[in-house]
């Protein structure tokens, strides 16, 4: 237990300790007080120095907004000034010759000053539209000296060549020079670009400076060759038919493929490949201009002398065919069809031709008001065979004209118009061109010899001169088949050809028929047979016949072998009086000697006793007759 006086102690020094805090907490107020007296004054204070340095501060704020305004304009100032000094600087390069500059120097400048141009046009500011208008002029400057440029390396290789110098020395058409093709290339495709770029419409203007320099060069270098053409086809006998490869037809289209093939050599590496076509078409629109109305001339000459110069458009339909197939095969399609459209008035006259040729041998002896007393031939079978074995030269063309025409469509007039419907027979895959002309050709013949025929019946006044008549037209045509390119064609002719010599044969042979009706009907004057004994195996007692005849009967048989005797001598220098062919005269004696020899020669070895060998009535014995029929021939 703790004393009294030691807990006294603890509360006094307690007391003391609380009195001491206390004490501090009097101090702490006051401290307390001071401090809340000096904040309220720091904040009057600094109120006071708000309203004093606000002002100031704003206006610093504002002028640092100035300032950067003021920076920005300065900026937009100075990009607007850039474009103006760089023109001020291309427009120095643009405004010289590139040749001078260097071409890559110059488009460079051009692509400067597009770009340019560009950044100006984003800026969108109204300030700029003066300095756009006038990169736009320095640009349209520029692009014009380029042009300029690409048409004076273009001149400098467009004069006139001589073709003839190239074909007759199989050389190929001069192209341009790589340096050139090279620069030509390089300002094409930036003009091509730079339109792409500024999305302009329309079709570079390097094509058409290329397409009329290039165009214009090919039109004169074959101008000469166009007139050649026409003057060749001019013969100086009207009536002569056109000989294959008289006209310089040929050479033309020889000169045509190659300068143009040479021309696409040059326009490939220049221009991108989509533009080749366009551009060689354009290229050549000006030279195929000419030779379309070459083309159109001849056709009109050919019109004009349809059945002599058909030849002429025969041999133009072949020649441009091959010509076609082989640029088409060098160049493409794009030429094609103008070729086409140039020959096409010439193939209808061909096909118009072809009906003219079949009808005018018929229509030329239809028209014949007398004929050779003595038989002979006219002049129209050998005109006509003649057109036939010229014919065969053309056989390519021929099956394509025939083609169309179809089988047997040569015998009626072709309205030539393009836009008929075609016929199945013109479609017709089977179709061999070379059967279709053995076809035409035969019956043509066919036409002729029968329309020579029916006049020879209504002209010649005996059937003997008419049947000579025949076979000496129709000897000239197997003459004619049997010596050309016709021997193989018209083989199918054989059979008509018997066919018309038996007709003219047996026109000959009536009046021979009708003398050996004379020895005939002396083998029927006795009707006794012979005393038995008489005959020995085919010998026949000619004394026994005669002794077994009655006197009537010998008087007659005497007045026929006068009578034949008269006849057979009339025939003989009728048969020498005419005209005939070599194989005529052949052919006719061994048919006379088979219808005579054999009846006069019965006839003999039973009547010849009739005059004792004295010769008044038998003139003849078999060896006679046998020589004068031998003498025919």
């Amino acid at each position: 237990m703790v004393a009294p006086r030691s807990r006294k102690a603890a509360f006094a020094e307690e007391s003391a300790e609380v009195e001491v805090l206390f004490a501090n907490m009097e101090k702490l107020k006051g401290l307390t007080k001071k401090i809340q007296g000096s904040l309220n004054r720091m904040e009057t204070s600094g109120q006071s120095v708000k309203e004093a340095v606000g002002p100031i501060y704003g206006n610093t704020q504002k002028l640092q907004i100035t300032n950067s305004n003021i920076d920005r304009i300065i900026d937009a100032i100075e990009r607007i000034r850039e474009p103006l000094d760089q023109r001020n600087r291309e427009e120095r390069i643009i405004q010289s010759d590139p040749k001078q500059t260097g071409l890559n120097d110059y488009i460079a400048s051009l692509d400067r000053t597009n770009q340019a141009l560009g950044d100006l046009k984003n800026t969108n500011l109204r300030s700029n539209q003066q300095a756009i208008a006038e990169l736009n002029n320095l640009l349209t400057t520029g692009t014009s000296r380029l042009q300029d440029e690409f048409r004076d390396a273009l001149y400098e290789h467009t004069r006139p060549v001589e073709p003839l110098h190239f074909i007759t020395k199989q050389l190929k058409f001069p192209s341009i020079p790589e340096e050139s093709v090279s620069r030509l290339r390089t300002i094409h495709n930036h003009i091509t670009q730079s339109m792409a770029q500024t999305q302009a419409s329309g079709e570079a203007p390097t094509i058409k400076i290329y397409a009329e320099l290039r165009g214009d060069y090919m039109a004169q270098s074959l101008r000469n060759l166009a007139t050649a053409s026409m003057s060749t086809a001019r013969k100086t006998t009207v009536d002569a038919i056109y000989r294959q490869g008289t006209s310089g037809i040929g050479t033309y289209a020889t000169a045509l493929e190659g300068i143009y093939v040479s021309e696409y050599d040059n326009i490939c590496p220049i221009f991108s490949r989509e533009d080749w076509g366009r551009v060689c078409a354009l290229t050549c629109r000006a030279s195929l201009g000419e030779f379309r109305k070459t083309l159109s001339d001849l056709n009109n000459h050919i019109k004009s002398h349809i059945t002599t110069d058909c030849y002429l458009a025969f041999e133009i339909i072949e020649i441009v065919s091959r010509l076609s197939i082989r640029l088409e095969s060098q160049m493409g399609a794009e030429i094609k069809q103008p070729i086409a459209d140039a020959v096409r008035p010439i193939r209808d006259t061909a096909k118009q031709s072809i009906s003219t040729l079949y009808d005018e041998p018929r229509t030329k002896v239809q028209s014949l008001v007398s004929l050779p007393f003595d038989g002979a031939a006219v002049p129209i079978t050998q005109e006509t065979m003649s057109r036939l074995q010229t014919m065969t030269a053309y056989l390519q063309p021929l099956s394509s004209l025939l083609t169309s025409l179809g089988k047997g469509g040569w015998a009626t007039s072709p309205t030539g118009s393009t836009t008929s419907l075609p016929t199945l027979d013109s479609f017709d895959v089977g179709a061999d061109g070379r059967q279709l002309f053995a076809a035409y050709a035969v019956d043509m013949l066919d036409s002729l010899v029968n329309a020579l025929d029916n006049k020879g019946r209504a002209l010649l006044k005996n059937k003997s001169v008419q049947g000579v008549f025949l076979m000496n037209n129709v000897a000239i045509i197997e003459r004619m088949i049997r010596n050309s390119e016709l021997s193989t064609l018209l083989v199918s002719v054989g059979p008509k050809m018997d066919s018309w010599k038996k007709r003219g044969s047996n026109m000959y042979l009536d009046s021979w028929r009708e003398t050996s009706m004379q020895l005939m009907e002396a083998q029927h004057t006795s009707r006794a047979r012979p005393p038995s004994g008489t005959q020995s195996g085919s010998s026949v007692d000619s004394a026994a016949v005669i002794k077994s005849l009655s006197s009537k009967e010998k008087d007659a048989l005497k007045e026929k072998l006068k009578t034949f005797n008269a006849n057979f001598d009339a025939l003989i220098e009728k048969h020498r009086s005419y005209r005939m062919e070599k194989e005529v005269r052949i052919s006719l004696a061994k048919d006379v000697q088979s219808v005579i020899e054999p009846l006069y020669a019965r006839f003999w070895d039973r009547y010849h006793e009739i005059d004792k060998g004295k010769g008044k009535y038998i003139k003849y014995d078999k060896s006679g007759i046998s020589t004068a029929l031998a003498m025919l021939g």
